[in-house]
């Protein structure tokens, strides 16, 4: 959405980096931001956590003190996590990645929530195949691998929505805290609804009770969705209705693909093979049902993402209830290439916001999201961040 830079004041050289309120203040006096009541309360939420941790981190210890915190039950329990919600667009995002930026924790991480679970179960796989002690709990194993890396874990777009999911999130999320790391969180839905509706969700809830007890919940209820301010049109989504937006559909792609021939391409994940039905250099192209038709989740779109920077879609349809399913992953698709900032060109049969026809159901919430997001990839902003980063080169402000 925006590319950060560090306010060019007297921190900038200071040590100390300047904190996520600082920062957003900043970004309102040169108007890359406006003043918003629900997101200062948020951020200062985060300029709280980002001082216990500097304070932590400069403590009498050292720079290992938060590892040493880990020692003492009670010690660890000092510092809580942070978790936003609140509806598509309002900033969540944005002000997470403001702390990231600001706090002084070396050992720090920040992934999208899809992508942290593809690699979660990609390292239980290998934990189960790499043997281990006599009754040894590869969750808990891999868990344990994660704290050793990191003492803050930043998670967006925190959701559980399947049963496997919500078995490992719970026990790997259990461990994590009990290990001491900190974790901040961006989320649509508060955690009294994750996993809504599950199947067996009483097992489910001493998690959500964990997670109240371990993080500030923060709501995030913005004026309005900011992402669908930056909508320009951008030639990259066509509603092909007619002979006439199909003829010019095509033309576009034919220039985006260039010459042929575009033959498939197999990739490799996870000891099997994902294929593309056409690709030229860092383009793929597919039908929808060829990548949301088909059972492919985030892992394989994550890797789509690391070998393609442009992925073009092709009759997407108008979905209802019936198709949840392919829904469920066009919103994965687009969740995984907006992260990557991956330019996505769709032919559809639809404007984004009518290709989901359902207003019950877990999808039909999350595709709220996925409209919102589809709006910004089309816009010049998003667009100029794919370009730079296709160039390898930092955006200009």
């Amino acid at each position: 959405m925006i590319s950060f830079r560090s306010p060019k004041t007297r921190n900038a050289v200071s040590k100390t980096p300047p904190s996520p309120l600082s920062r957003y203040d900043a970004l309102i006096a040169a108007g890359a931001l406006e003043h918003d009541p629900a997101q200062t309360q948020a951020v200062e939420a985060l300029d709280r956590l980002a001082a216990q941790l500097t304070r932590a981190q400069r403590g009498s210890f050292g720079f290992n003190f938060l590892r040493f915190l880990r020692r003492d039950d009670a010690s660890r329990a000092q510092i809580r996590g942070v978790y936003l919600w609140g509806s598509v667009g309002r900033g969540k995002t944005t002000l997470m990645d403001l702390f990231m930026e600001a706090v002084p924790v070396s050992r720090k991480r920040r992934v999208h929530f899809y992508a942290f679970m593809a690699e979660t179960h990609a390292r239980l796989h290998a934990a189960r195949h790499n043997g281990g002690a006599k009754n040894d709990d590869p969750v808990a194993r891999v868990a344990s691998d994660f704290a050793r890396e990191v003492d803050l874990l930043c998670f967006d777009e925190f959701a559980v929505s399947d049963i496997a999911d919500a078995t490992i999130v719970a026990r790997l999320f259990s461990t994590l805290f009990a290990k001491g790391v900190v974790v901040v969180a961006t989320s649509n839905v508060e955690p009294g609804q994750l996993y809504e509706n599950g199947r067996n969700r009483d097992l489910f809830l001493p998690f959500i009770a964990l997670l109240q007890e371990r993080m500030d919940i923060i709501r995030v209820d913005a004026r309005a969705d900011f992402r669908l301010e930056k909508h320009d049109g951008g030639d990259v989504y066509f509603v092909v209705s007619s002979e006439r937006s199909r003829a010019v559909a095509n033309s576009r792609l034919a220039a985006v693909m260039g010459a042929g021939p575009h033959p498939p391409r197999e990739i490799p994940v996870n000891g099997r093979t994902l294929e593309v039905p056409q690709a030229r250099d860092r383009t793929a192209r597919f039908t929808f049902a060829e990548i949301c038709g088909q059972p492919l989740g985030a892992g394989d779109y994550l890797t789509l993402a690391n070998n393609f920077d442009t992925i073009v879609v092709d009759d997407v349809p108008q979905l209802d209830f019936d198709r949840r399913n392919e829904a469920k992953r066009f919103i994965a698709l687009v969740d995984v290439l907006y992260e990557a900032k991956t330019r996505l060109i769709l032919c559809a049969h639809a404007e984004a916001k009518d290709l989901y026809r359902a207003d019950q159901g877990v999808e039909a919430n999350e595709f709220r999201r996925t409209v919102s997001r589809l709006v910004e990839m089309r816009s010049s902003d998003y667009l100029r961040i794919w370009s730079a980063r296709r160039a390898c080169v930092e955006p200009e402000p």
